[in-house]
């Protein structure tokens, strides 16, 4: 149940309190199978358990998990095209004609319609959590794309769903490259072994990636003297956990380190009680981490409209 990656949004206090209905909300949009005729469907699943009995939440004090599920065939594009055109030389080669556009559609249509019930479905699965308490939607991923979906799926269940991306009030690239630069890094936080570093000058401007690398060192020194900003930089938080923070606040490769998972123990009697250890667990050490980079980059929660 721990989180590899954080992408975060914001809601205010009166959006906190109509999250309240979430769990009745998700039930008429639950994932349902893929039908022979459909390239995907989008839905929740349950974040603990299986079944349709399992419920579509999992929340523990002020923070609730959803899960969106989701499935789609598997129909490369270079696999219906090499069978439209064996169909349509098979026609010019038996009818002696060359098929026209509006034809070739016709077929193709035909093609989809013959292929689509024997694609392969893959799942994907996305979980979240939203902190009622704090005014926190916070993402398993990565993508920025994945991330909007997600939300747009909670957003149909509810009906509404104001929650917005991230304003910084200070840049953080230019609050990373300081960090690097001066070693000024807040309490708490020390340096990794991972750093990406642009000339930002243009899109084209040269690029610099190490990884297992001494930041302090006077390589990273010279790319620094040259221009360069840093665009994601590896952390470590209170000894607890590490991670590479990009320029746009997504957490990548967020790892709990063995003071962490040593707190959560292993004495759990069934999945449950260890769904609920782990969910717990992830939600204090974060609230902790989302509390500092609140602190740092100036992210005030949305107030009421």
């Amino acid at each position: 149940m721990f989180f590899r990656n954080l992408t975060l949004f914001r809601f205010s206090p009166a959006v906190a309190t109509d999250l309240d209905r979430l769990d009745d909300a998700l039930a008429e949009h639950r994932l349902r199978p893929c039908g022979p005729m459909e390239m995907f469907t989008k839905g929740f699943v349950p974040p603990v358990g299986r079944g349709e009995e399992a419920a579509l939440t999992h929340v523990v004090n002020a923070c609730t998990m959803v899960t969106v599920g989701g499935e789609d065939k598997l129909l490369p594009a270079a696999v219906v095209n090499d069978e439209l055109q064996r169909k349509v030389q098979k026609i010019a080669e038996e009818e002696g004609r060359k098929v026209g556009g509006r034809e070739r559609k016709r077929i193709k249509e035909d093609l989809l319609t013959e292929l689509l019930p024997r694609a392969f479905v893959r799942t994907s699965r996305l979980s979240a959590y939203v902190d009622k308490k704090h005014g926190w939607l916070v993402l398993d991923t990565s993508s920025r794309k994945s991330a909007e979906n997600a939300l747009t799926q909670i957003r149909e269940a509810l009906g509404s769903f104001p929650a917005v991306p991230l304003a910084p009030e200070e840049g953080p690239r230019v609050l990373m490259t300081d960090w690097l630069a001066n070693g000024t890094l807040p309490a708490g936080l020390a340096l990794g072994d991972e750093v990406e570093l642009r000339d930002p000058a243009s899109a084209t401007g040269a690029i610099a990636k190490c990884r297992r690398q001494d930041l302090d060192s006077e390589e990273i020194k010279e790319h620094l003297r040259n221009g360069k900003q840093v665009f994601q930089l590896g952390l470590v938080f209170d000894d607890r956990m590490s991670f590479v923070l990009g320029e746009d606040l997504i957490v990548r490769k967020l790892k709990f380190l063995d003071v962490v998972l040593d707190e959560m123990g292993d004495s759990h009697q069934d999945a449950a009680a260890e769904a609920d250890a782990s969910f717990a667990l992830l939600t204090l050490e974060l609230e902790r981490l989302l509390a500092k980079l609140e602190e740092w980059f100036g992210l005030p929660r949305p107030a009421d409209a």
